[in-house]
């Protein structure tokens, strides 16, 4: 019987022992691979910004952007027009704005694309959702724990909170108006309203991708940029 709980003692101890090894190893994994996502993540957010301000010259440059501004139509209707022209010129991996949300400290440059090549240079736009101006919905997903993790305190955003959206045509201001946790599945939160709102998701809780949780924010007001 010493025996028996002598070994029943020693393979206790060595379930233990292999349960440390395994939580050791995986938070030295998280430790070593999260400073160097980020540290990525930070240099690839500085290369898109200067390659947002080229975007952006070269946009407001354009002769139809001209076009329009000399036209004069003023207020959402040149909105939507500019969201437009700006749309047709869009390629996954470029990068097409500024998000900006007091409330967690963040500003990030914004991708077009949703996929992990995207994600990993900041917070993706959904291809098939809208563009600020274009008065539907603005879709916008990021990380909570890798490649800077933009959306890290996405759960701290309240409602009323304002988030900023700073396109090369002009700058759209949000307000949030509900915050939801949703399954990864459930497409209906980035649908088209009928109104200009902006959509942010990111995975949750942190380091799971179990469920998803969403910000919803409506365009409070708007100024666009034409010099």
């Amino acid at each position: 019987m010493a025996s028996m709980r002598r070994l029943a003692r020693i393979a206790a101890v060595a379930m233990i022992t292999a349960g440390t090894v395994l939580l050791a190893d995986v938070a030295a994994t998280l430790l070593w691979k999260e400073p160097l996502s980020a540290a990525y993540a930070a240099i690839r957010q500085a290369q898109a910004s200067d390659e947002l301000d080229a975007v952006s010259a070269s946009f407001i440059d354009d002769p139809e952007v001209a076009d329009l501004r000399d036209r004069g139509e003023a207020g959402s209707r040149q909105a939507e027009q500019l969201a437009d022209l700006f749309s047709e010129r869009l390629r996954d991996g470029q990068p097409i704005g500024r998000i900006s949300i007091p409330a967690i400290d963040a500003e990030h440059v914004v991708i077009q694309g949703t996929d992990e090549a995207d994600l990993k240079l900041g917070p993706g736009h959904y291809p098939d959702s809208a563009l600020p101006g274009q008065g539907r919905t603005v879709a916008i997903a990021g990380h909570r724990t890798t490649y800077g993790a933009p959306f890290n305190r996405i759960d701290d955003i309240d409602v009323g909170d304002p988030i900023t959206m700073e396109m090369p045509y002009g700058r759209f201001s949000y307000v949030v108006t509900k915050t939801k946790i949703v399954d990864p599945t459930d497409t209906e939160i980035v649908e088209d309203r009928g109104r200009d709102q902006l959509v942010l998701t990111s995975c949750h809780p942190l380091y799971s991708a179990a469920q998803r949780y969403a910000i919803t924010a409506d365009l409070s007001k708007f100024e666009l940029d034409l010099p």
